[in-house]
């Protein structure tokens, strides 16, 4: 199976180099690795190139925000099965696409999602919290529930066939994408029970309350613009949940 993962990225000099290497270092080897940049202005770009070859495809242009840069990577990748590992994330250690494939192939799944640490911006060896995504049920996206996003991966053709990420959410179009995939399309998952990525705190969703209770409205939108719960419904596992957990943080 060959995997294509993409990372998108701007003004990232300070993360790039972790996250490149992580990859690279793989021990599973059929690996496309796609980086697509909004022209960045640092010293990012001067970094990507300087692993030469071992980065599959390079782009650098202006794009509409982070997901419409995912989207040119889903459409530029030729592999089997897609991942996404942002641009201040690395993958745990070098067995995890080995594993990845291992698990999906055994269990014949369509996708994938494991444990993720958030770590320290300075110190990545330090682990600030542990989310442990446990496995999935039919009800646990409508209990609060979603996969740590850099874990996941999903086959190419779920994209060919039921779109990419959506443009109309600033901040949640990767939870609506999960949704859809999952609860809407009924993607069969396997879940790899261990920690396969590494994420600096400090993302856009969880940088302050205002966006945290912004994610949870899209959230819900989400749900509505799949016609998965009626516009009166008021979710409230997840809110409350995201806001505890932001509280906690």
């Amino acid at each position: 199976m060959k995997i294509s993962i993409i990372t998108v990225c701007y003004n990232s000099q300070k993360t790039i180099k972790d996250c490149i290497k992580s990859v690279i270092n793989q021990s599973y080897l059929n690996v496309e690795y796609i980086l697509i940049d909004g022209q960045s202005m640092d010293g990012t770009l001067e970094i990507i190139h300087s692993f030469g070859n071992k980065i599959a495809k390079v782009v650098s242009e202006k794009d509409q925000g982070m997901y419409d840069a995912i989207n040119k990577g889903i459409n530029l990748a030729t592999g089997d099965l897609i991942g996404v590992l942002n641009s201040d994330d690395m993958y745990a250690d070098e067995y995890v696409l080995e594993e990845v494939v291992r698990k999906m192939t055994d269990e014949k799944s369509d996708a994938l999602y494991a444990d993720l640490n958030y770590v320290d911006q300075e110190d990545t060896n330090k682990i600030v919290r542990y989310w442990k995504s446990g496995i999935f049920k039919t009800n646990s996206f409508i209990l609060g529930w979603m996969p740590p996003h850099p874990t996941f991966f999903i086959k190419k053709d779920w994209y060919e066939k039921y779109g990419g990420y959506s443009l109309d959410l600033v901040s949640a179009a990767d939870y609506e994408l999960m949704l859809r995939m999952v609860q809407k399309y009924r993607a069969e998952l396997s879940y790899l029970p261990r920690v396969i990525v590494s994420m600096r705190v400090g993302g856009m969703s969880n940088s302050s309350l205002s966006n945290r209770l912004r994610a949870n409205r899209e959230d819900r939108k989400a749900w509505e613009l799949n016609g998965l719960i009626p516009k009166s419904y008021t979710l409230l596992f997840k809110p409350l949940r995201k806001v505890i957990q932001y509280v906690k943080r």
